[in-house]
């Protein structure tokens, strides 16, 4: 009889040994992941909504419905713009960040800077009807301003939940009111036939939005709080925010404001098509820089170590790697694409779509770095280099608007981007940053492609300059 061999003593596999998805655990890593894929559906969820909403609101309402909406936003981006004191991202990066004192300070504060924005916007109003002759915008304005006060009242939890990059709750809720606004506007529309559909609408779905994250969101319950020293930490850092968000509305807002003084209300109306559909991948970006980007600056400083920097520089590439993949392709397909979606009215949307995503590659390589500075709680240097961009931009505006009308209002951000890359560098340098090789490929892989796509659509393109037309 053979000898039994020898048993040997192997222990059971341990499933927990076996290696997991990146995206899953508590980890930083697989929070980061996990929130940014999340942030990529719920963007890719809210601009198809929009869309739809588009679509069909633009076959039962007028082109000036949406150069009126275009003026409205203006005024009111103005107005939150100018009174904004960094609230949100104080409590991402404070040390007192998940301090309930805090917390309920910030909270007092957001209120009192809506009601705020509310007086400034009935007040305001005539001066706004009066500027651009639309005798509308004297009841607009202070309607879509109440908006503010509701906005006041939303939990800080939001806040907390970015902070440690705890976003899926909150952005399936935000595509959930997203669809109920969608939905109401369209039956207001078909109703009312007015411009007046979008402004009801954006009243009852902020405060269906108010009252569904105050329910859901984990964390405190927000009650009204005065706390000297919270006060003190939010002053000390949103006076550079306060300012950087001054400049911040020219950045953002400019085009459409001297836009709104060379082009009729129809124009202006076909140009918020084409910026909506062109900046989807910078809104995109935006989102991931502001909700992803700045916390992991905030948990892992790039100068404290080698490994930090690597791990950020790689998070970093592969967003501006995911969002010029997708302006690339919507610069390919904007002419066709506006020619399918919309009714002629809109063609010249087309063009601007393509060129828009051209204009848009240095704003896409470039804004990541604003975590940079903001997670480290460098407010005052994020003001000056806003305070710069603002300045060229501008310039460049009032200098080309009269030739190049519209091309001059997409091309003008982008330029000013590449203009005060050098100011960028020496600012982020100090933080140890500074991604050389992920900067210069990037810019030279978007430009090559989406260069190409404006050559292709340059008969398109033209008809967009006055001279042109």
């Amino acid at each position: 009889m053979a000898p039994e061999r020898p048993v040997r003593n192997r222990p059971w596999p341990n499933m927990n040994d076996k290696k997991r998805p990146p995206f899953s655990g508590d980890s930083l890593k697989a929070r980061a992941l996990r929130g940014t894929g999340m942030l990529f559906i719920s963007i890719f969820g809210s601009n198809l909504l929009r869309l739809a909403s588009n679509l069909i609101l633009t076959r039962i309402l007028f082109p000036e419905a949406f150069g009126l909406m275009a003026l409205v936003q203006v005024f009111m981006g103005g107005l939150e713009m100018f009174s904004d004191m960094g609230l949100k991202t104080s409590v991402m990066q404070s040390k007192r960040g998940d301090d309930p004192h805090f917390l309920n300070t910030v909270w007092t504060v957001q209120i009192l800077r809506g009601i705020g924005i509310w007086v400034l916007a009935c007040i305001l109003a005539p001066v706004a009807a009066w500027i651009y002759d639309e005798p509308m915008l004297l009841a607009l304005l202070p309607v879509v301003g109440f908006r503010q006060v509701i906005g006041g009242f939303t939990t800080t939890n939001i806040a907390t939940a970015n902070r440690h990059l705890r976003l899926g709750r909150q952005l399936w809720a935000e595509l959930g009111c997203q669809a109920f606004g969608i939905v109401l506007t369209i039956i207001l529309a078909i109703i009312l036939q007015s411009v007046w559909a979008m402004v009801w609408a954006g009243l009852v779905a902020a405060v269906f939005r108010g009252v569904l994250f105050h329910l859901i969101m984990p964390g405190i319950r927000n009650r009204l709080r005065w706390q000297p020293e919270a006060l003190g930490d939010l002053f000390q850092f949103g006076k550079w925010i306060f300012l950087a968000t001054v400049v911040g509305f020219i950045i953002r807002q400019g085009d459409r404001a001297v836009l709104g003084a060379f082009i009729s209300l129809a124009e202006l109306g076909v140009y918020n098509i084409g910026l909506f559909m062109g900046t989807i991948p910078f809104i995109f970006s935006k989102a991931v820089a502001n909700r992803v980007i700045t916390p992991l600056y905030r948990m892992r400083p790039p100068a404290e170590s080698q490994a930090n920097r690597r791990k950020l520089f790689k998070a970093r590439r592969l967003v501006v790697a995911v969002t010029l993949a997708f302006s690339t392709t919507l610069a390919f397909i904007g002419v066709p694409m506006i020619d399918f979606l919309y009714d002629p009215r809109y063609a010249l949307a087309g063009p601007m779509v393509v060129f828009f995503s051209l204009c848009m590659v240095p704003q896409v390589v470039f804004d990541g770095y604003t975590g940079a500075l903001l997670g480290r709680g460098d407010s005052k240097n994020f003001f000056y280099l806003l305070a710069a961009t603002a300045a060229v931009q501008v310039a460049i505006l009032f200098w080309t608007i009269s030739d190049f009308g519209i091309l001059a209002a997409i091309a003008a951000p982008g330029i000013a981007a590449m203009v005060v890359y050098p100011l960028r560098i020496h600012m982020v340098r100090k933080h140890r940053s500074w991604d050389m090789v992920g900067d210069f490929s990037y810019l030279a892989l978007g430009f090559a492609l989406n260069g190409f796509a404006v050559w292709l659509a340059w008969d398109e393109i033209v008809k967009l300059i006055p001279a042109a037309v």
